[in-house]
């Protein structure tokens, strides 16, 4: 079933140290309200499959800094498999998108495996993209990525602000469903990814309050994060 062909958004990514993300959201909680997913449980656990192709080319792309590119993934939250997402995350120029459709298990499930077969029985672009490019290209699952979301939403500009902690690589399987899979984590030292979306324009008191962070400018993904470190571990099967 389709959700949505998303819009392109600009996007502002830093890596922030304990201490920076403690002052960015002391000040962020002074001016704007936790979404909806944060009130309702607090910070809130992510879990993606990631998918690339035999030549890795999503992987490639970001690294060589490719403008127009697109990476596939399985997205889960909280371990529950009452909402599985197939997702395309694009970037266009400095631009980004988000195109999400759901799924059920039995496709995650495959995709897990390997196995697409299971999107023929869903008509929406994304898993016809999907489909398309593992029959292609020879699409596959590449890394699991975790970690826990806090976020802070404000109407004008649709802007959101999240971050993004304790971000670990899955090493042992594929499998997003299982809650023992055996993660390392890209950060031992706690630092944080704080990340900014928002359409045409940002309200200059948030702007003004995410310019005043001391952040690392982030170049890399949580996705190409991940697969490094997985590389680590695995440099002979990388």
């Amino acid at each position: 079933m389709p959700l949505s062909k998303g819009k392109f958004r600009h996007e502002i990514k830093l890596l922030l140290t304990q201490a920076d993300y403690l002052l960015m959201r002391s000040r962020l909680q002074a001016i704007l309200k936790q979404d909806k997913y944060t009130l309702e449980s607090g910070d809130y656990f992510i879990r993606s499959l990631y998918l690339d192709d035999i030549m890795k080319t999503a992987y490639y792309e970001k690294l060589s800094g490719v403008a127009d590119r697109k990476k596939y993934r399985v997205r889960i939250y909280n371990y529950s498999s009452d909402a599985v997402k197939l997702e395309c995350k694009e970037k266009r120029g400095t631009m980004i998108r988000k195109r999400s459709s759901s799924i059920d298990l039995a496709a995650a499930q495959g995709i897990i495996k390997g196995d697409f077969f299971e999107l023929y029985r869903f008509d929406d672009e994304v898993s016809k993209e999907v489909l398309s490019k593992a029959t292609g290209k020879g699409l596959s699952p590449s890394v699991v990525v975790d970690y826990d979301r806090e976020a802070y939403v404000h109407p004008m500009g649709n802007v959101r602000l999240t971050f993004d902690k304790a971000l670990h690589a899955g090493i042992t399987s594929a499998d997003i469903f299982d809650r023992s899979l055996v993660t390392l984590p890209v950060f031992p030292d706690g630092s944080v990814i704080f990340e900014v979306k928002y359409d045409e324009f940002i309200p200059k008191h948030i702007a003004q309050i995410v310019s005043g962070a001391h952040g690392q400018k982030l170049a890399l993904s949580k996705f190409c994060l991940c697969r490094d470190k997985l590389s680590q571990l695995k440099p002979k099967c990388f």
